[in-house]
């Protein structure tokens, strides 16, 4: 029987959790990975038990902006691979640093319990084809995604037609001959409500506030890959990126979309070209927040009243731990408070991985927050001076790494960062930990 008392528990084989399996690798950290489908990629593969993703979805942002450094896509993958392109992806990437051996698939991790303080170990218990089972572990990491849990709102009266949260869907053909209102009109909302133009009657978007809307492609390149040779001052990128989606977008509202109520980057923008196009072209009408449902009829808050057969929320996903007691992982609102985004206070045996969003952050942003928590770990065996001042920082008290940037008060922003106050931080700590064998 494998002696597990000195290893982490690693929780999924999405991509955060194939990411933290190869630096744990590279940084010789002995491991257990348990992954509850029955083979990697996480939320791209739509085959998974708890895969939100649907069949027209593709990456929002850029091949070269989001891959992993270390192993690139290859040159035949599209600049905006599909979700098919991206289980192959990660496919690949566990083949090529070997990490599926080190693995349990089919494995749902049930509990994580403290057996005490910080320090005196982890005992896990899960669950797979022949029963129930329980090890000891030194740690626990946890990286099991943040979209998999549906945030479905709550509406006044009642509704007769079918009525899901997106991640229920799957494909167009679900709207077929249906009058169709999306609820929710971030990046998934208007992916999905132009499935619903092609394939049902008609097609409403139903929209609490307004959004900035970024094209895919500017000047014939990935809108991603311009702007970031040079860095400017907040002030002054608000004022040139706002001016070039006027070039680009134009102005949404005569569209009938609403105005943002908050400055461009407050909020994760839409990128999205063909929902404008569809409203300008009249296929898609904008309508105002739900006020009440009676049996096939929507009255919205401005008045106005429609019939629709299918009500699909596009309305987000919230964090969920299930496996481990709320009170263990510092949540503070509607978040963990962890040093950036990953490390407890007052724990060195107990991480959140992947819980971090941020405009262009990427896969590239997320392998480096595992390798700094994994030369973390290292520096502490080490007893190395830079892991004693990280442990020192993160105990002190900490803000969310936003670099000033005053984000919405919502709960899918609440583990939002700034890219750049993020990695500078990440990389920083990295930079200082890598003599922490010596």
């Amino acid at each position: 029987m494998t002696e597990t008392r000195e290893r982490f528990a690693l929780i999924g084989a999405g991509p955060m959790g194939l990411a933290m399996a190869k630096v744990m690798l590279e940084q010789d950290i002995a491991f257990d990975g348990f992954e509850l489908h029955s083979d990697v990629g996480g939320l791209w593969d739509i085959d998974g038990p708890r895969s939100t993703m649907y069949e027209s979805a593709h990456l929002i942002s850029s091949k070269r902006m989001t891959e992993f450094t270390d192993f690139p896509m290859e040159d035949t993958v599209a600049e905006y691979p599909s979700h098919r392109e991206l289980k192959r992806y990660f496919n690949a990437f566990a083949d090529h640093f070997g990490l599926r051996d080190h693995y349990r698939f089919d494995a749902e991790v049930l509990r994580c319990e403290p057996l005490g303080g910080p320090g005196d170990g982890w005992r896990v218990t899960w669950r797979d084809a022949e029963g129930e089972h329980a090890k000891t572990y030194a740690g626990v990491m946890i990286a099991n995604g943040t979209l998999s849990e549906p945030n479905m709102p709550e509406f006044k009266g009642d509704f007769d037609g079918e009525l899901i949260h997106s991640s229920a869907y799957r494909h167009p053909s679900q709207f077929d001959g249906k009058r169709v209102l999306i609820v929710g009109a971030g990046n998934s909302g208007c992916d999905i409500a132009v499935d619903a133009i092609h394939h049902g009657v008609l097609c409403d978007l139903s929209m609490r506030r307004g959004y900035y809307f970024v094209p895919k492609y500017v000047f014939g390149k990935p809108a991603d890959t311009l702007g970031g040779m040079i860095r400017l001052p907040r002030w002054l990128k608000r004022r040139v990126d706002g001016m070039i989606l006027k070039w680009f977008v134009g102005d949404p509202q005569k569209y009938g979309f609403p105005k943002p109520d908050y400055q461009l980057y407050e909020s994760h923008p839409v990128v999205n070209s063909l929902v404008l196009y569809h409203a300008g072209h009249g296929d898609l009408r904008i309508r105002t927040d739900i006020e009440r449902l009676n049996g096939r009829l929507v009255q919205f808050t401005d008045g106005s009243r429609e019939e629709y057969d299918m009500i699909l929320a596009a309305t987000g996903y919230k964090l969920h731990y299930p496996f481990i007691d709320r009170n263990l992982l510092n949540w503070q609102g509607d978040a963990p408070h962890l040093y950036l985004n990953a490390m407890h206070p007052e724990r060195d045996d107990l991480f959140v991985l992947g819980m971090v969003e941020a405009s262009g952050l990427g896969w590239q942003g997320r392998h480096e927050q595992a390798e700094m928590v994994a030369r973390y770990i290292i520096g502490l065996r080490a007893g190395s001076k830079a892991a004693a001042e990280l442990k020192a920082t993160k105990s002190a008290g900490f803000e969310r790494a936003t670099g000033g940037m005053k984000y919405l008060k919502l709960a899918r922003m609440a583990y939002y960062v700034d890219k750049a106050t993020y990695r500078g931080a990440v990389t920083g700590w990295i930079k200082r930990l890598k003599g922490a064998r010596a």
